[in-house]
């Protein structure tokens, strides 16, 4: 089993407020994770700059022009209560998505078996039109689509399992059946969206979780509603937004997951990529901000994908 990993110097140079959870420091704690001796065979790679079109796959010209413009020379902008941008956003913003597609590509020329992208900014909050939620552009929403166009994957499924909903990848696909859309998100929390009866053209199936719900319930929930769907599904391809702020220890939510958790859902979709996809697989991460459970939840996670 290849697993690549992507990332990048450039995500460290997307600059947030000081106090703000999303920060640098993130991929600081995960590459000092991955330095350890099990992670020796990981197939390191340097992400690539996406051309700006790419954000056309997933978002309409007037929403990118929008965001461009928007990006400071200098300092820093907000560009919504909790989104802000420096004078790299918008090069981290890109090496972020160039490294998605190119992760897509990878599991589909066989250049790798499944793949781990370490980037900031995230992007399952980003909707068709909205920066929200620390999101500038929905990667997981331009990776699916690089599937379909490049590789005419018919079908991508996407399985969130950050611990907020991805308002932003059920907005892009919401009528759209080729893309399956499955998250575990606490409720009530940020951003408010996610109960069971948003469904879209059938596509969406969120499984929303009370706070301290903890692992039963999560792997309940994975069991009874999300592994099922895929199961009839049959992707093409299967993408993880991975966010480890589920995690006991992350400040923004109570849903009071361990490691174990995300070693064993990585494992429950490993299994459907072997069965139905060739084993292509792409891992992107998205949120986890406590330091600890975020180190410690992605070494586990990509361990298990080496795994094979």
């Amino acid at each position: 089993m290849t697993t690549r990993l992507y990332t990048h110097p450039i995500y460290l140079e997307h600059l947030t407020p000081p106090g703000h959870p999303e920060r640098p420091d993130r991929l600081r704690a995960i590459a000092k994770a991955l330095e350890h001796e099990s992670f020796e065979t990981l197939d390191r790679v340097e992400s690539p700059q996406a051309d700006p079109s790419a954000v056309l796959l997933a978002h309409p010209e007037e929403y990118l022009e929008r965001i461009r413009k928007a990006m400071p020379e200098e300092g820093m902008v907000r560009i919504d209560a909790d989104t802000s941008a420096s004078s790299k956003t918008w090069e981290a913003a890109l090496t972020a998505i160039g490294a998605a597609t190119a992760a897509v590509d990878d599991v589909f020329t066989g250049k790798a078996d499944n793949v781990f992208v370490a980037a900031r900014p995230p992007g399952h909050h980003a909707e068709k039109l909205t920066a929200m939620g620390f999101c500038l552009f929905n990667n997981a929403a331009i990776a699916a689509r690089n599937a379909q166009n490049k590789y005419d994957a018919e079908k991508v499924a996407i399985v969130d399992w950050d611990v907020h909903h991805g308002n932003g990848t059920q907005d892009i696909f919401w009528d759209d059946p080729t893309v399956l859309y499955c998250s575990t998100h606490q409720m009530p929390l940020y951003p408010g969206t996610g109960a069971k009866d948003e469904t879209g053209a059938g596509n969406i199936v969120n499984a929303p979780l009370s706070p301290h719900t903890g692992s039963d319930n999560f792997r309940e929930a994975f069991r009874s509603r999300v592994l099922p769907a895929i199961d009839r599904f049959k992707p093409d391809l299967i993408i993880i937004s991975a966010g480890f702020d589920a995690h006991h220890r992350d400040p923004l939510a109570e849903i009071d997951l361990y490691e174990d958790d995300f070693d064993w859902a990585t494992g429950e979709l490993m299994d459907r990529a072997g069965r139905f996809c060739s084993n292509r697989l792409v891992s992107l991460l998205e949120g986890g901000y406590d330091l600890q459970g975020l180190a410690t939840s992605t070494a586990v996670h990509v361990r298990r994908l080496m795994r094979g």
